[in-house]
This record gives C-alpha cells, sequence and structure tokens, in this order.
C-alpha cells in the first residue's frame, strides 16, 4: 500500500528530478557487503548552487574526474572533492552551468519509524532520461552495518527498495523533503535498504569542502566491553566497563598513563559498556575538547582528564 496520494507523489517526484543526477566513473568498488552499482554508474544530489554535490564514497573514491549528466540530458565534468570512507559520504563539484537546481533539505533527527520513505535516483542518466522510484516506510532507526572498509553507524534502515544504481540518490519524506542519502542495499537481506541520515551526511560535507577531509577527534586507545566471563579470565576487579587492550604510543590517552589492561568505567560521568558506546561519544566531541575518563587498574580507582587530538592519518 502506498502511504501517500498518488498525485502528491507525483508531485514530490516532478521537483525532486532536477537536483537527482546521474554520476558516471569509470571504475567503483563494492560498500556494503558487495553490493555495488551498476559498473560505472550511480546517483548524487545537488546540495548547493556553486555545484557541489553529495553522493557516496564507494561510487567516486577510485578516480579523479567523472561525468555528471543531470535530467534535462546536460552532462558536466565532475572532481572528486573529498571522500570519508568511515561514513561513505564523498562530495563532487560541477562546474559550467548556472543556476543550478538545489536539493530541498529536511531534518533527519525529526524522522520516526512509520514515516513515509521514497527512495529516487538516477542510475542511467542521459541514456535513460529520468529518475527511478522506490517508496515504502522508514522501518528503523540507529542501524549499524559492518562493511569492509569500516562500521557504518546510525542508518535509516526502510523498505523502500534502493536499486544499485540509485546509491548516492535521496530518500525524501512525504514533504520532499531530503531526510537521507541512500546507500546500496544488502543484497540478501530481502529488499532492505539503508540511508545515511541527511544532518550527519550534511556535516561530513562541509568539512570535505572546507578541509578536503573530515576531522575527527582522537582517543587513541582499542578496547572490549567487560563481562562477568572475561572478567573473571583476567581476573579483574570491574564487571562492566571497557578493558583496554591497546593504547597507541603519543595518543591523548597514551599521554595521560592510560595503558593496556586499564578499564573506562565512565566518560564524563557517564557509565560505558563496551567500545563503540565509548567511540561514538568521543566522534560527538571537537578537537581540543578535555573528557574525564573514570578509570579503574587493580583496586585502584580514578578520574583522568583527557585532550583529545585530531586522528592521524596513519598509525
Amino acid at each position: 500500500m502506498i502511504p501517500i496520494d498518488e498525485e502528491e507523489l507525483v508531485r514530490i517526484i516532478e521537483n525532486a528530478s532536477p537536483w537527482v543526477v546521474n554520476i558516471s566513473v569509470s571504475m567503483v568498488q563494492d560498500a556494503y557487503m558487495n553490493a555495488a552499482p551498476v559498473q560505472g554508474m550511480g546517483s548524487g544530489i545537488i546540495v548547493d548552487e556553486a555545484g557541489y554535490i553529495l553522493t557516496n564514497n564507494h561510487i567516486v573514491e577510485n578516480t579523479d574526474g567523472m561525468v555528471v549528466s543531470m535530467f534535462d540530458g546536460t552532462r558536466l565534468d565532475g572532481t572528486l572533492v573529498g571522500n570519508d570512507p568511515m561514513s561513505d559520504v564523498a562530495v563532487v563539484k560541477v562546474s559550467g552551468k548556472k543556476k543550478l537546481p538545489v536539493a530541498k533539505l529536511g531534518d533527519s533527527d525529526t524522522v520516526k519509524v512509520g514515516h513515509t520513505a521514497i527512495a529516487i535516483g538516477n542510475p542511467f542518466g542521459f541514456m535513460l532520461r529520468g529518475p527511478t522510484v522506490t517508496i515504502g516506510v522508514i522501518s528503523a532507526l540507529n542501524r549499524t552495518i559492518q562493511a569492509e572498509k569500516g562500521v557504518y553507524e546510525n542508518l535509516f534502515q526502510t523498505d523502500a527498495h534502493i536499486n544499485p544504481g540509485n546509491s548516492g540518490g535521496p530518500l525524501l519524506n512525504s514533504k520532499g523533503e531530503v531526510i537521507g542519502m541512500n546507500s546500496a542495499n544488502i543484497p540478501f537481506a530481502q529488499g532492505i535498504g539503508f540511508s545515511i541520515p541527511i544532518n550527519s551526511a550534511m556535516a561530513i560535507a562541509r568539512e570535505l569542502i572546507e578541509h578536503g577531509k573530515v576531522i575527527r577527534p582522537w582517543l587513541g586507545i582499542l578496547g572490549i566491553g567487560l563481562n562477568k566471563e572475561i572478567a573473571s579470565y583476567y581476573n579483574l576487579s570491574a564487571e562492566e566497563g571497557v578493558l583496554i587492550t591497546r593504547s597507541f604510543e603519543n595518543s591523548p590517552a597514551w599521554a595521560e598513563g592510560i595503558t593496556s589492561g586499564d578499564v573506562i568505567l565512565k566518560v564524563d560521568g557517564k557509565a560505558v559498556k563496551d567500545m563503540t558506546e565509548l567511540a561514538g561519544y568521543v566522534r560527538k566531541k571537537k578537537i581540543g575538547d578535555v573528557i574525564t575518563l573514570s578509570v579503574r587498574r587493580g583496586n585502584l580507582q580514578g578520574d583522568v582528564k583527557v585532550r583529545l587530538a585530531e586522528i592521524p592519518t596513519s598509525k
């Protein structure tokens, strides 16, 4: 059952079509569980009149040049402004055409399970003008996907089937606003699709436009979540928290004396149960922010203040 009036759906698609583009490159790689777009084809969203286009990293990461095809058949050369494999977000820029149509962005923080989800893409560009569309609802929030290049977090899950060539295109709400950027669906998941919330995608895009990369804060540790079995095996006095398995040399944690075998119980007074939770908290901070870690070493416990640094490009 279509969760929106047909005439309204047609209007939304017609309004969106001019700013949903096709991106053609000479080489692409798989992203989510080997689900790749059609060879050399993907979609993108025009987010700025200056020619900035939001798309997936896995579509454009292996090329410096590409052709961007618009709804009216116009073909423009595109260049890669910046890409972020950790989030699967990239920004492409085109020039040579004035007054580009721009997407209307929504607020992905307000999205709830059950809201309408309209997935649009332009997988064939100038060959077959016009978008491809699927429609459904938001079926889950805050999904985490383990992929070859990392862990993608805080994704929308939708039952609107996301065709491979639609990866990089928008996920719209019932108002025609962009609430997410679609990523290639998992082929064995019976039509489940995933979309990066637009607030997150645009925050990364702004950093790519300004710096050419995403600047992330770094604590400099690896660890595992504790439970009774792990605590008993290592004869630890704490049964909850993050057991540090490695403290990188010259990292912020290392500089404050935090080392392997220590257990982080809390960050800024909030209990943490696993590394994912701790890493998620750190990612929300800025370079130079100071966080307070409650650390246990044997039977001793105390607070350690750590100033976050920029994550190094290689370790």
